[in-house]
């Protein structure tokens, strides 16, 4: 089969080995529901606690503060409508380059007498620190601003807006699941600062899609989105997806474990990389911001993303457009207009996102396909113009 080289890891990353070899059991034999009382569901059990205190250590959390889900779009909603649940509708303020995970329940809020109040940011996909203070001078309940943007990768020091929300007592929550095994995470700091709530996915460090988590302050009164036998301090029923969460502990523990020297390496991979599309005449998104240490976000004027992917796929390389395109309407990435992107511009982003396996050989190869194939899309745009 062919196989492109792999440059789309903040999309999802491979599953780890050890991970999988770590899983396999609780896909065999040790197949017991968890709230059995004997000792298959014994056996789970401890396979769920003990993933549970793996993912709280590698954010500095506490067990009991773990809520594991299917994954980061169900822990946000989660937060988002659950909060909002247990409030009497007022304002809940979002950056305006929230994933849609946390932008549609949101919006949803609408329709049950919320306001929506979006929060400007630069144009390095920062949040404007004026803007910010406006939308706390309207007195938010609820407040959600990712910590790493999945496009730019553009970091925001949540610990400091964390504190200027303090004083007005609203719920803070940040959506982390970018930043999970690219950065140090500490919950418990973030939370001293005013953070009462996080999100987690497996799958972007190497652990299994189908598993999430909500690290949430206990004294944060959330309504479950999915009621049933109580699971996960009565927050998320429904028989636990065993293997999911075991592979997810391990991956949490992989990543904190390498973090350090793994980050290095992608620094050293992007900057050759960047230095290359700079070369080619490549505006870089956010690149002036503190971003993680994978993600490189770039458009050449004239050219569209979405064709570009194409033909560097058919090349041999997978990478990313920046733009959520249907076919009848395609429409430039959200994130590149709030960051005040000019939309012509904006409809030619592409996302490299890199990985652990990934080379500086790859990154050459990569350079070179990437010049041949923006002469020959000149070449045709100069035929047909």
């Amino acid at each position: 089969m062919f196989a492109p080289v792999y440059f789309d890891h903040n999309a999802t990353t491979p599953l780890d080995p050890r991970v999988l070899e770590g899983m396999l059991p609780y896909l065999r034999e040790q197949y017991g529901n968890a709230s059995s009382r004997h000792e298959y569901g014994r056996a789970t059990r401890r396979a769920i606690d003990e993933a549970r205190q793996r993912v709280a250590y590698a954010v500095g959390a506490h067990p009991t503060e773990v809520v594991f889900t299917s994954g980061g779009s169900e822990a946000n909603n989660l937060f988002i409508k659950g909060a909002a649940a247990c409030l009497t509708p007022g304002t809940v303020a979002i950056s305006a380059i929230e994933h849609p995970c946390v932008r549609e329940p949101a919006k949803q809020l609408v329709r049950a007498g919320w306001r929506l109040r979006e929060i400007a940011v630069d144009g390095n996909c920062r949040v404007a620190s004026a803007d910010f203070s406006k939308a706390l001078a309207e007195k938010p309940a609820i407040v959600s601003v990712m910590l790493a943007n999945n496009e730019t990768g553009a970091i925001q020091d949540i610990a400091a807006l964390a504190g200027q929300v303090k004083p007005i007592r609203a719920w803070f929550h940040t959506d982390a699941v970018q930043a999970f095994g690219k950065r140090p995470l500490d919950f418990r700091m973030l939370n001293a600062a005013g953070v009462h709530a996080l999100t987690l996915s497996a799958h972007k460090l190497g652990g299994p899609k189908g598993a999430g988590a909500l690290m949430v302050d206990k004294r944060v009164e959330l309504q479950a989105l999915i009621a049933g036998g109580g699971h996960e301090r009565g927050l998320r029923s429904g028989t636990e997806n065993v293997a999911a969460i075991v592979g997810f502990g391990l991956a949490a523990e992989l990543a904190v474990a390498q973090l350090d020297p793994r980050a290095r390496q992608l620094v050293a991979l992007r900057d050759e990389l960047e230095a290359g599309l700079l070369a080619q005449g490549a505006t870089i998104f956010a690149g002036a911001a503190e971003r993680l240490p994978n993600t490189s976000y770039f458009a050449f004027a004239g050219l569209d993303g979405e064709t570009l992917v194409g033909k560097l796929d058919r090349a041999g390389f997978a990478v990313a457009a920046g733009a959520a395109c249907s076919s009848a309407n395609p429409e430039p990435s959200q994130v590149l207009l709030a960051m005040g992107i000019e939309s012509r511009l904006a409809r030619g982003a592409v996302r490299v996102s890199l990985g652990a396996d990934n080379t500086t050989s790859q990154v050459r190869d990569f350079l070179a396909t990437l010049q041949t194939t923006i002469l020959q899309l000149k070449g045709l745009t100069a035929l047909t113009s």
